[in-house]
């Protein structure tokens, strides 16, 4: 090996290259720019300000953010929703106003001037709900207009009762509380915000309706296709801004006690820096309440700093309109064009040496010559099935298999000529296996491992495994579950292919050749998933041994089977069985003379090989050349082979030219014949085996046991 490849081979095989593109696919310098806008904010006016971090400073700014936070949050879940309120800072003044009316004129109870405020506010939401959610003005225009009416009428209200409410001060130790307590040694205010915070994040993240804002903000005719209320939803935005507002003002009004017209005068602009600075997109869809509460005490650093460091009243708003001018066109540059980064950077190669591919020539004394046995195999399903990935049976001999369109299809038998659609899973189901029970285990790519009944119930088994110690990306999500079988003690080993990519773009991974892919154990009796293997080459199927304590699996772009132990004096470890296959293995089935059946999904080609051992010729490649051009495996020839539980290949089944079967995913012995799938099929091909045992049903392959 000369001294450049050594060197590519540590460079692409130890340096993670591909975390770059896994933060830009995470929005990681999205939530990055708020810590950085804050860290530059502390050093900034802690070198400035002698008693920047003093006691009382903090006490103090405290108060002021616990105010400031509902209104950030008002304008963060309207934006959220893919709306705007520009009347936060007049409704926040008509709150103060109301509640001080209320207590120093009227003379209400604290208790009942609480729900008035925040229903008078609330109304004011709710008009612009309904004039944006359901006559569908537009929510800049008409939170504008309402901005200007409602400070109107604040003004006039103001120069009726300013001395009336400035003459009359209530006692009410209650009163005092909201505007000057202290719980658990915080002021109140900003506990009550942190509380509210802590709800509100579960509410957008853990519950349907702030499912329903966050995809209506994605795309409203998307939310409205799948059966969301979006004109509601975006007025009921509308109205728990204006909740806020109004419980913001109420707080304002009981700590400071006065009205004046400049309350809340140009509010709107302080919270809409502070949502964006965030980190909240303003086109909807993006958005968290800690997002939220970053940008509230960026924005509020910055105006309390301003002022202390002794510039003039107008030098805060010249400083937030600079920075939400930047936060702006930094949003929308980065939207735009975060894609093309995304494409640069994401596709990370490897080094992958194989071994040399063993002869195929026809002909030869080699197991793999080619011949022509699987060019005249009967089909079944004909043009009815598109990508049936994997096949299997029931007890009953009937065939079943998943299509592209997320259905689950059965064939009966025993000619298995009539069909019809045993269950509607969703995504792709790719990996198929039974348990005891007669469930049906469906690996669904982008969706996770799923169980379907006789009585067709559709259960999901799981969709996250443990997540990787150290890792600095969260992989717990499964993206791509693969192919599956079932322990003798119930338990359930699936692959995921790889994750990093989706089931639209999984050739990619054959690109990288990277240790992307993991083999996962699901539990039934304790209904709890653990990651077994991790830095696997996209491995594929998974086939128990009929010792019980071991599995067989492929990693398909190393092509090669190894063998792992989950039991018994070997468990924990991972053999070599096959290394220098001449094809990408898939899934792995037993035969009924003890050995196992091996889907070849396309063939070894010396472009690809070599390839595999030029990373940055890869990396080069995927930035320059469009993906129809680039070098991927050959899966247009498909191949069976038998092998034994030592690794020896006894026999090979070729489709030459691949005029029958030109991918072949799987396949499955039941009764004397042997039944292939393909991912890009139309069809499902059967072929009579001359030495197979016509007795030996499919049903005798599953749960690891030989008979």
């Amino acid at each position: 090996m000369s001294a450049s490849q050594t060197i590519a081979r540590w460079r692409y095989k130890y340096v993670p290259d591909h975390v770059v593109g896994e933060i830009l696919s995470k929005n990681w310098i999205d939530n990055a720019v708020p810590f950085l806008a804050l860290a530059v904010v502390l050093a900034v006016f802690g070198n400035l300000i002698p008693s920047f971090f003093g006691a009382a400073n903090l006490g103090d700014t405290s108060r002021q953010l616990g105010e400031f936070i509902f209104i950030v949050c008002a304008m963060m879940i309207v934006m959220v929703a893919g709306g705007i309120d520009l009347s936060v800072g007049s409704n926040f003044a008509l709150g103060n106003f109301v509640a001080l009316f209320l207590m120093n004129v009227a003379q209400w109870s604290p208790w009942a001037v609480m729900p008035a405020v925040l229903l008078v506010c609330a109304g004011v939401g709710l008009l612009n709900g309904v004039l944006i959610g359901y006559l569908r003005l537009r929510a800049f225009l008409t939170t504008l207009v309402t901005l200007i009416i409602v400070r109107a009428v604040v003004d006039m209200l103001l120069l009726k009762h300013a001395v009336d409410i400035a003459s009359n001060m209530p006692e009410s130790a209650v009163w005092d509380f909201i505007g000057a307590g202290s719980a658990l040694g915080l002021p109140l205010s900003f506990l009550v915000a942190m509380v509210f915070a802590a709800c509100a994040h579960l509410f957008l993240s853990r519950t349907r309706p702030g499912w329903h804002i966050m995809a209506i903000g994605g795309s409203r005719r998307s939310a409205y296709n799948v059966g969301i209320p979006v004109r509601r939803t975006i007025c009921l935005t509308y109205v728990g801004s204006g909740l806020l507002c109004g419980l913001a003002g109420l707080m304002y009004a009981a700590r400071l006690g006065s009205a004046g017209s400049d309350t809340g005068a140009g509010l709107e602009i302080m919270a809409l820096t502070a949502a964006v600075v965030g980190g909240n997109s303003l086109g909807g869809g993006r958005g968290s309440v800690a997002k939220a509460l970053m940008g509230a005490v960026v924005v509020v650093l910055i105006t309390n700093g301003l002022v202390r460091v002794g510039f003039q009243s107008g030098a805060g708003s010249l400083a937030l309109g600079l920075i939400l001018l930047s936060a702006i066109a930094i949003d929308v540059r980065w939207l735009k064009n975060k894609h093309k980064l995304l494409a640069k950077s994401y596709v990370s190669p490897a080094y992958l040496e194989l071994p040399p591919a063993p002869s195929t020539e026809a002909g030869s004394a080699s197991p793999y010559a080619v011949n022509d046995r699987l060019r005249d195999v009967a089909l079944i399903g004909f043009a009815q099935v598109e990508g049936p990935e994997d096949v299997i049976f029931d007890a009953q001999g009937n065939l079943y298999t998943g299509t592209r369109h997320g259905d689950i299809v059965r064939f009966f038998g025993p000619d298995h000529e009539r069909m019809e659609v045993f269950a509607h899973v969703g995504g792709h189901p790719l990996g198929l296996a039974f348990d005891r029970a007669g469930n049906l285990l469906v690996c669904i790519a982008g969706m996770g491992l799923y169980s379907v009944s006789p009585e067709r119930r559709i259960e999901r088994l799981t969709d996250e495994t443990n997540r990787t110690p150290w890792s600095i990306i969260d992989d717990s999500r499964l993206k791509l579950a693969d192919d599956l079988d079932v322990a003798p003690d119930g338990r359930i080993f699936f692959s995921e292919a790889t994750i990093r990519y989706e089931m639209h773009n999984w050739a990619y991974d054959a690109l990288e050749s990277r240790g992307n892919g993991r083999i996962i154990c699901y539990d039934p009796a304790t209904r709890k998933t653990r990651t077994v293997l991790r830095n696997l080459v996209f491995p594929n199927g998974v086939c128990m041994a009929h010792d019980g304590e071991s599995f067989f699996f492929a990693e398909t772009w190393a092509c090669r089977i190894n063998r792992y132990w989950f039991a018994g004096p070997k468990a924990g470890r991972v053999e070599r069985v096959i290394d220098d296959l001449p094809g990408y293995p898939d899934n792995i089935n037993r035969a009924s003379d003890g050995t196992f059946w091996l889907a070849l999904v396309g063939m070894r080609t010396p472009s690809m090989d070599l390839s595999l051992r030029m990373p940055g010729f890869r990396k080069r490649m995927a930035r320059r050349v469009s993906p129809q051009e680039l070098i991927f495996p050959n899966i247009n020839t498909g191949c069976v082979i038998k092998f034994d539980a030592q690794g020896r290949v006894l026999e090979s089944l070729w489709d030459l030219g691949g005029e029958n079967h030109p991918m072949i995913t799987s396949m499955r012995e039941h009764q004397g014949h042997l039944y292939l799938g393909g991912l890009l099929n139309n069809r499902i091909g059967r072929l009579k085996l001359a030495d197979a045992d016509p007795t030996w049903t499919g049903q005798q392959s599953y749960w690891g046991s030989a008979a």
